[in-house]
């Protein structure tokens, strides 16, 4: 449900491994859904951020673009022991955005 605050999109990790096959790099988590925070800058960009691992942010120019970035930078993040661990031990019960104003 997208709004000026931004959006909360899962991206699969399906969608991971494929990139990550091209890498010929073998992992096996399939189906996880994980959280972004997508946001609309002033610029037209949309900015792009995982927030279950640090450093996990991109941008684009579309939003199809910012999606495909932030894919791009989970393969490189998976590439990591300790982040495929924080990915196997994932199990949110629930996903939610929630926006306040100050």
């Amino acid at each position: 449900m997208p709004n000026h605050y931004g959006d909360l999109s899962p991206v699969k990790t399906r969608d991971i491994i494929t990139t990550m096959e091209k890498k010929e790099t073998e992992i096996t988590f399939y189906n996880k859904q994980l959280p972004l925070l997508v946001e609309k800058g002033s610029d037209g960009f949309y900015a792009v951020e995982c927030p279950l691992f640090e450093g996990c942010y991109t941008q684009g120019k579309t939003i199809d673009e910012a999606l495909q970035n932030v894919r791009e930078v989970l393969a490189l993040i998976l590439e990591d022991a300790e982040a495929q661990e924080t990915l196997r031990e994932y199990h949110p019960e629930n996903i939610g955005f929630q926006a306040i104003t100050i």
